[in-house]
C-alpha cells in the first residue's frame, strides 16, 4: 500500500473514531444491541431424553399461523396446497419468466465475438392461471396414456414450466422422478431406467442428451419438451418414440374430461434423485405428508411475507429448493426464474447494457449453497482487488468496521449505505434474507456475504431423506457456524461415535452422530432394501434416519455439524482430520475453485490437490512476474509454491490446526462438473473418482 493510501486510510480511521464515540451513546439507545445478544442466547431447543449414549433434542418453539392454518383447513397433501394458494391469492402473480427478446452477437475486448440475450422484462402467470395450466398439463398426460400413481420423470432445468408440470402430476396422483439436469448420461439413463417409466418430460436444452441416451432407456415411448423462447426444437432421430412440445399437452388437457384424481397423503409425491457423492445416485420416496410436515416447519422458521419477491435459481431437482419455492407459494409470494448464465449484468448471457434478471426481477429473498456464496464472495474481493490501493484499502477497512460492531450487536446505517449499497446493488438493491443448505457454510463466507450484502444468511441442515428438514436457524440468530436448533417437527438425536472419539458425554458440547426423527423422514430409498434396514428405523410410531453426519450440541439447543464419519481420516500420529471441514474452510481462498484434502494414515501429514480460480491463479502468478494460460501455470512450480504459502497462511487465518492445512498441493487444470463424473449435480466432490483420478498426483506427493 503506498504512503498516501496509508494516511487516507488513517484519517478515516480517526474520523470514524471520533464519530464512533460521539454517536454510541445514540446508537446504544436506539438499536438495543444488548437484546441482539440476548436473543441469540436464548434456548431454542431442549433435551427430552438423556443417556450416557445418546440425547434427543426438541424445538421449543411455538407453531406459526400458516402451520396451524395448513392444520386447520386439513391441507395434508401438495395437491390440496397448490388448491389453497389458488384461492387465497386468485389474480395475484405467481411465477415469473424472463423474457429473451433476441440472440446477438457480441464482440469481446479481446476481439472474440459471442453470442448473448437481449433481455427484456419478467412476465407473470397468476395464482389461478397456474393452477388451471396445471390442471390441464396433467389431464393432458392422460390424454397421451398416463393413468394414477404411474411415475414420470422430470429432467429439466429450473423455470416455471418445472413447477407446473409437477403440480400438474400432483393432480392426477402421479409421482414425480427428479432428475438433476447436470447429471452425466449414465446417471440419466440409470434414474429412467429403475423408475421404469415410460414418459420423459425434460426441455428443449437437454433434447439432445435424451436423444443420445434413448437406446439405453427402452421402456420410454413418449417425451414431453419444454419449448425455447427463440428457437424450435430439433425432435429428429428420436425413432419410435412420441416427441410432444409442452403446450400441446396443455392444449390437449383443456380440451378433453379426464377427472383430477386427488393423492392421499399416504401416497409418493416426490420419487427424488440424490447426487450420488458416494456412489450411483439413490431415489428418495418422499410422500405427500413428508412434503407438508416440512412446509409447516419452513413457515414456522422462515420469515417470508406476501410482498417479498422470490429468486428462483437452484435446482428444483433439489428437495431444498423445491420445499422453499412451495413455501412462497403457501405464502402468496412470487417467484420469478433465472439462471447462472442470465442472473448478473456481468453473467455470461446477458448483452451489455442489458440488466441481469437480479435488477429486472429486484429479488427480496433466495436460497443458495455455500459454493454459490463462495464464489460470490470471491467475485466481490476479486473486483475490489483491480480497484485502486485506496479503494481497496477504504473496503477492506470498512468490512472490518462492519465486522467488529455487527459482532457487538449494532447495525452500519452510514457504512451501509455510502460503502455496502453499491454492492448490495449486484443482486438488485432489495435482497433482505438468504437461506443457505446442502453443505456447513464456512463462518468467513457467512460473515462476509451478510455484511457486504447487508442481508440476512440464515443457515439450515437437513437431507433429501429428511425432506431438506432438520434444523434451521433463526433469523434474530447472527452466530457463525451453526446450522440452528431443530425445526418444530424434527427431533434431533445425537449418539455416541466411539471410533471418531465423539460422546454425548463431551464438555462443554455433547457431539455424537444426528440421527433425525419425525414425520419429515422420507419413506426410504427406492428398490434399497438393505441399505433402508442400515438407514431408517422406527421407535414409538416415529421414523428415523441415520444422517452419518457428526454434530455438537450447543446450551441453546443449536446444532453445529462438525464433520462427516466418511470424510474422516486418521493419521500416522493418532492425530484426526475432518477433510470436509478443512475443504469448507480452503475453498474461501482467493484463487481456490474446489480442493480435495487427501489423508493417509501411515504418514504424518495430508496434501490436496486443488482446480484453481483462473482469474484468482493469474493475479497471483503475476505477482510473481509469470503470464501464461492456466494449464502452463498449474504446471509452473514457482507458482505452486507461492499457492501453498498462500494456502497454509490462509489456513491458519481460519483456525485451522497445523496438521489439518496441507503439507503439499497440486494444481490441476481441469474443471470438476457433474459431467466429468468428478463433482455430484449438486457440486458436491466425489472423493473417490477424484483420488482415482488424481492417483499419480497424490502418490508423487508422498514421495
Amino acid at each position: 500500500m503506498s504512503v498516501g493510501s496509508v494516511i487516507v486510510i488513517g484519517i478515516i480511521a480517526f474520523v470514524s473514531f471520533l464519530y464512533s464515540m460521539l454517536t454510541l451513546p445514540i446508537y446504544f439507545l436506539v438499536q438495543q444491541p444488548w437484546k441482539m445478544r440476548q436473543r441469540i442466547k436464548e434456548v431454542k431447543a431442549k433435551p427430552v431424553s438423556s443417556s450416557s449414549t445418546a440425547i434427543t433434542y426438541k424445538s421449543i418453539r411455538p407453531n406459526m399461523e400458516l402451520h396451524l392454518t395448513l392444520q386447520r383447513q386439513n391441507v395434508d397433501t401438495l395437491e390440496k396446497m397448490f388448491k389453497f394458494a389458488a384461492l387465497n391469492y386468485k389474480n395475484k402473480k405467481c411465477l415469473g419468466t424472463r423474457q429473451i427478446l433476441a440472440e446477438e452477437d457480441e464482440r469481446q475486448p479481446d476481439g472474440k465475438i459471442m453470442k448473448k440475450f437481449r433481455m427484456g422484462v419478467y412476465k407473470w402467470r397468476t395464482f389461478d392461471e397456474v393452477n388451471v395450466e396445471a390442471s390441464n398439463f396433467g389431464k393432458g398426460l392422460r390424454e397421451l396414456g398416463v393413468n394414477p400413481k404411474d411415475r414420470i420423470v422430470i429432467f429439466a432445468e429450473t423455470r416455471a414450466e418445472w413447477m407446473i408440470a409437477a403440480h400438474g402430476l400432483f393432480k392426477q396422483n402421479c409421482t414425480c422422478c427428479t432428475i438433476y439436469a447436470t447429471l452425466g448420461e449414465d446417471g440419466i439413463a440409470f434414474g429412467v431406467n429403475e423408475t421404469e417409466v415410460k414418459f420423459v418430460i425434460t426441455s428443449h436444452e437437454l433434447m439432445p442428451k435424451v436423444r443420445n441416451i434413448l437406446k439405453d432407456i427402452p421402456n420410454v415411448h413418449t417425451v414431453v419438451y419444454f419449448e425455447d423462447q427463440l428457437n424450435p426444437t430439433d425432435t429428429s432421430n428420436f425413432g419410435n418414440v412420441r416427441v410432444v412440445p409442452y403446450t400441446e399437452v396443455v392444449r390437449k388437457g383443456a380440451n378433453n374430461r379426464h377427472d383430477e384424481h386427488s393423492p392421499s397423503p399416504a401416497d409418493i409425491a416426490i420419487l427424488m434423485y440424490t447426487s450420488g457423492s458416494t456412489g450411483v445416485p439413490k431415489g428418495v420416496m418422499l410422500s405427500h405428508a413428508n412434503c407438508i410436515a416440512t412446509l409447516k416447519t419452513f413457515s414456522d422458521g422462515i420469515k417470508i411475507f406476501p410482498e417479498d419477491v422470490f429468486l428462483g435459481l437452484l435446482p428444483l431437482a433439489h428437495v431444498y429448493e423445491l420445499l422453499a419455492e412451495t413455501i412462497c407459494l403457501c405464502l402468496g409470494v412470487p417467484i420469478g426464474y433465472s439462471t447462472a448464465l442470465t442472473l448478473l449484468d456481468t453473467s455470461l448471457k446477458v448483452k451489455a447494457g442489458t440488466m441481469g434478471d437480479a435488477r429486472a426481477l429486484e429479488p427480496s429473498a433466495m436460497t443458495a449453497v455455500p459454493l454459490i456464496l463462495d464464489r460470490v464472495r470471491k467475485g466481490i474481493t476479486d473486483k475490489m482487488s483491480k480497484e485502486s490501493a485506496v479503494k481497496k484499502a477504504l473496503f477492506e477497512y470498512c468490512v472490518n468496521y462492519k465486522r467488529r460492531w455487527v459482532r457487538r450487536g449494532y447495525r452500519t446505517p452510514i457504512v451501509d449505505k455510502i460503502v455496502f449499497k453499491k454492492v448490495a446493488a449486484l443482486l438488485g438493491g432489495k435482497m433482505r434474507a438468504m437461506i443457505s443448505g446442502g453443505a456447513p457454510l464456512s463462518p468467513d463466507t457467512h460473515e462476509f456475504i451478510r455484511n457486504s450484502l447487508c442481508l440476512d444468511v440464515v443457515q439450515g441442515y437437513g437431507l433429501t431423506e429428511t425432506t431438506a428438514a432438520a434444523t434451521l436457524m433463526e433469523q434474530a440468530d447472527w452466530s457463525l457456524g451453526r446450522s440452528g436448533a431443530p425445526t418444530t417437527i424434527s427431533s434431533i438425536r445425537i449418539v455416541n461415535w466411539d471410533e471418531g472419539n465423539y460422546m454425548v458425554t463431551k464438555k462443554p458440547h455433547p457431539q455424537g452422530e444426528v440421527i433425525v426423527g419425525g414425520d419429515n423422514v422420507s419413506m426410504g430409498y427406492f428398490k434399497r432394501p438393505v441399505e433402508n434396514e442400515e438407514t431408517f428405523f422406527v421407535e414409538n410410531g416415529v421414523r428415523w434416519m441415520r444422517t452419518g453426519d457428526i454434530a455438537e450440541v450447543h446450551e441453546d439447543g443449536t446444532v453445529k455439524i462438525i464433520d462427516r464419519k466418511k470424510d474422516l481420516v486418521k493419521l500416522q500420529h493418532g492425530e484426526y482430520i475432518s477433510l470436509g471441514k478443512v475443504e469448507s474452510e480452503l475453498k474461501t481462498c482467493i484463487f481456490v475453485e474446489n480442493i480435495c484434502v487427501y489423508g493417509d494414515s501411515t504418514k504424518t501429514y495430508c496434501v490436496a490437490v486443488i482446480t484453481p480460480a483462473e482469474i484468482g491463479l493469474k493475479d497471483l502468478a503475476a505477482t510473481l512476474g509469470v503470464t501464461g494460460e492456466i494449464e502452463q501455470l498449474c504446471m509452473n512450480r514457482e507458482v505452486t509454491n507461492l499457492a501453498l504459502k498462500r494456502i497454509q497462511e490462509h489456513a491458519a487465518k481460519s483456525n485451522l490446526i497445523k496438521f489439518e492445512i496441507p503439507t503439499k498441493i497440486t494444481l490441476v487444470p481441469e474443471q470438476w462438473t457433474p459431467e466429468s463424473g468428478l463433482v455430484t449435480a449438486a457440486f458436491k466432490i466425489k472423493r473417490k473418482e477424484i483420488q482415482n483420478k488424481y492417483k499419480a498426483e497424490y502418490t508423487k506427493m508422498y514421495i
